[in-house]
């Protein structure tokens, strides 16, 4: 394998790479509020049902911005434990990681579409949800060919991972949540944009069945260890 760094200096590269990467995170989970504003009182008297009416309107952004705000949170767990692995990189490494960066740093626009038009008004509107569905795909496709391309042991950047069980979790995970979200799309275009956001319920659940399969997995290998 060719490699791109001084010897001497390929821990202070991968520490670089890595605090690239959380400083794009928290700039990109810092942007999602900015959509959100404060209730403002253009004309007529200001009383209390004025502003919870005003506060209601914002609802669906403040959703839109909790959503983005775990989604962001999850990848970032995910992203901070795929690179504890790291102990090399090559350019296509670091190519990966700035198409995964990417599509990170679109969530704040992607969002602020999907929460525009998730009122009433909107809310069949098909587009915009297809919008933030694509970003969310983008986002665990490059977080699966990643996974897949440090956890290849031919290309010699990563190292100590627990069992294959592990690495066969991160990239399940990665394309779980894509899956769950594009058959809400579909659910959107077919049959009723509003069913299809409860679809995404479903996302709880196959979280926990992979997190069962993963302990599943260790547990068989400790009793293949001991055997």
């Amino acid at each position: 394998m060719k490699t791109i760094y001084h010897h001497t200096k390929k821990e202070f590269q991968v520490e670089r790479l890595v605090l690239f990467s959380d400083a794009v995170f928290a700039i990109a989970i810092t942007l999602l509020v900015i959509d959100i504003k404060v209730p403002e009182f253009h004309s007529g008297q200001i009383n209390e049902n004025t502003f919870l009416h005003l506060l209601l309107e914002q609802l669906p952004k403040f959703f839109g911005f909790v959503l983005s705000f775990f989604f962001i949170g999850l990848y970032w767990t995910i992203h901070h434990g795929m690179f504890g692995f790291i102990i090399n990189y090559t350019k296509k490494l670091l190519w990966l990681n700035l198409l995964f960066l990417f599509a990170i740093v679109l969530m704040p626009f992607s969002t602020a579409l999907y929460s525009e038009y998730s009122t009433p008004k909107y809310i069949f509107l098909v587009t915009p949800y297809a919008i933030y569905v694509g970003n969310i795909c983008l986002i665990g496709f490059t977080d699966y060919l990643m996974w897949r391309y440090i956890s290849n042991p031919k290309n010699e950047i990563a190292e100590g991972f627990p069992s294959q069980d592990f690495v066969k979790k991160g990239k399940i995970r990665s394309l779980l949540l894509p899956s769950i979200f594009l058959l809400s799309l579909l659910v959107a275009i077919f049959i009723d944009p509003i069913i299809a956001r409860f679809v995404l319920f479903l996302i709880p659940l196959a979280m926990s069945m992979v997190r069962n399969k993963k302990d599943e997995g260790q547990k068989r290998e400790k009793l293949q260890q001991i055997q």
